[in-house]
């Protein structure tokens, strides 16, 4: 089965005008790498061009983002890595952060209300970091190069400095009042002038150079077990934080089992829990199976209704079903197709209507699974395949920096539920099933994804955005499988998206007037945005032969290839 060749479906859902300018695709015959950054892109392919893999070039990359991109992602955070092995391995390896030890399932609440301050900004807003671990752990089971080569390449970027976008400038700028509750971090992130640094200047980062060559030279030990666990806890001591020393060495990737379903007869494998992504991207395309989306005799409002209703009853499982499933159950059946059939059911065609509530699956109680962001996709010529998610939050995580290290640590306790029916940072509801306990991971809307056809292959994706990813990632594969786009259409085109709570269906400004409207009188309640995040994707190419690498030009983001 191919993904194309192009056909007027593409007029048929017209919803995704060009008004999202189009970012230039990348084509090699031996791999290829999408990032939000040029460095980033171009630090994979080097990686394989010294004798690595999608694995290496997915890792390289990642750390390269931590020093490039590092208001998004970095050591100081967690991921979630998908990959697909030259043997036909699927490997899921879970970097998300956890809970302290002393953590609380009430830590937040103050004078009986949760207060998101306390979450979003400052000591008690980190979790223990999980991307290190997890890089190293996948560079073991499937790379070809060292963790060591990848720090260094990226320490040698951190110490030579690199120039400040104007994305990283208008976040810097944005960012620039909590960032001044910090000290050291205020140092680095700001100028000889006390200024923050502008699109053009020159950004160079000594301590996280050290940082990463202190790693290279010591090991991860070095980060969960020596130096930077103490430090950390140091800090923590005198900042009225609850982070330890043991909570870095108890740290440990975890490698779970991964999910799938089968979509219009492509496989799409995707990220468990304690990812929600995972499980309701799944959920959603069950659903979307129904109808025929890809029919051009369908009308195109229908279709958008359609989708964004599915949305509805999926963000309504995730606020009362998921968390992390070494803590609470996670039920099977809502990636079940007769239960997405019984969900598809409930939407009316003519008429948006409200969700009240969570739906309740097959076996909810006794068949469960075992116990602001970035995303890299990668593929080589070996037949491996990677999708990488990795955050440490909001931008510039909870705005900590450990003096002498360079690395922003992440926020990441805001995705836990802090009290139930309170909202998150993202608008989010929760229930018990994310509360917080000690060790747990809090619950995330990454979502690393790969899509097969007869075990080969076709389509690594993934996206930045708080809960969008989970839409952003539905709405590109659907583009490519139903409505035959080249990967670098579908990440460009404007997106909506809807989370159950609040009863809003946000569109991206480029979406055109007539779906708008469309939408409207089916009863949508419809805000437009800017923007609802950025994806990445690397499709191989259907001429057989190569890969195409697509970054998404909201960021500005670039791939590159080989």
């Amino acid at each position: 089965m191919t993904m194309r060749p192009y056909v007027s479906l593409l007029v048929a859902f017209a919803i995704f005008c060009p008004s999202v300018s189009r970012a230039q695709s990348a084509r090699g015959e031996h791999g290829a790498v999408a990032t939000v950054s040029a460095l980033a892109s171009q630090a994979g392919v080097d990686a394989m061009k010294k004798g690595g893999n999608a694995v290496d070039a997915a890792v390289a990359a990642a750390l390269t983002l931590g020093v490039v991109n590092g208001y998004n992602s970095g050591i100081g955070g967690g991921c979630f890595i998908l990959i697909r092995t030259a043997q036909g391995q699927i490997l899921a390896i879970d970097g998300r952060e956890t809970a302290p030890a002393a953590a609380t399932r009430d830590m937040f609440i103050r004078n009986g209300k949760a207060d998101p301050s306390l979450s979003t900004v400052g000591a008690l807003a980190i979790g223990t970091p999980g991307e290190l671990a997890a890089c190293d752990l996948a560079i073991q089971r499937a790379g070809k190069l060292t963790l060591r080569d990848h720090l260094l390449a990226a320490a040698q970027i951190a110490a030579d400095g690199f120039r400040i976008d104007k994305h990283y400038a208008e976040v810097l700028r944005h960012a620039e009042p909590e960032l001044a509750k910090f000290p050291t971090t205020f140092s680095i992130f700001h100028n000889s002038l006390n200024a923050p640094y502008k699109e053009g200047d020159l950004f160079r980062q000594p301590d996280l150079a050290h940082t990463y060559r202190s790693v290279a030279n010591g090991g991860i030990e070095w980060f969960y077990r020596g130096p930077f666990a103490h430090a950390t806890e140091a800090w923590m001591r005198a900042n009225h934080g609850i982070l330890t020393a043991a909570d870095f060495k108890n740290y440990r990737a975890v490698l779970r089992e991964a999910i799938s379903t089968d979509y219009r007869g492509y496989t799409v494998v995707s990220f468990p829990p304690p990812s929600s992504g995972g499980v309701h991207l799944l959920e959603m395309l069950n659903i979307l199976e129904t109808r025929n989306l890809g029919d051009p005799s369908l009308d195109r409002i229908d279709s958008l209704h359609f989708i964004a209703e599915s949305m509805k009853l999926a963000f309504a499982d995730r606020a009362w079903w998921l968390g992390d499933p070494d803590f609470v159950k996670v039920p099977r059946g809502l990636i079940d197709k007769t239960y997405a059939h019984s969900l598809a059911a409930r939407i009316n065609l003519n008429r948006a209507t409200d969700v009240p509530g969570h739906g309740v699956p097959l076996d909810a109680d006794s068949n469960v699974f075992p116990r602001h962001t970035t995303h890299i996709s990668a593929a080589d010529d070996q037949g491996n395949w990677v999708a990488l998610t990795a955050t440490i939050n909001t931008h510039f995580g909870s705005k900590v920096v450990i003096g002498g290290t360079g690395v922003v640590l992440n926020n990441e306790m805001d995705d836990f539920s802090a009290q139930p029916g309170a909202t998150n940072y993202f608008g989010l509801l929760g229930a018990e099933a994310n509360s917080i306990a000690p060790g747990k991971r809090p619950l995330s809307s990454m979502t690393p994804t790969l899509v097969l056809t007869n075990g080969v292959p076709l389509l690594s994706v993934g996206a930045a955005g708080g809960p969008t990813i989970i839409n952003q990632t539905l709405l590109n594969i659907v583009d490519v499988i139903d409505f035959r786009r080249d990967i670098q259409a579908a990440v460009s085109g404007p997106k909506f998206h809807h989370q159950w709570r609040p009863d809003e269906l946000k569109v991206e400004q480029g979406m055109d007037a007539a779906a708008i409207d469309g939408l409207k009188r089916k009863g949508h309640n419809i805000s437009v945005v800017y923007s609802l995040g950025a994806a990445q994707g690397v499709e191989k190419d259907p001429s057989g032969h190569g890969f195409i690498g697509a970054a998404d030009p909201r960021v500005g983001g670039q791939s590159a290839a080989w």
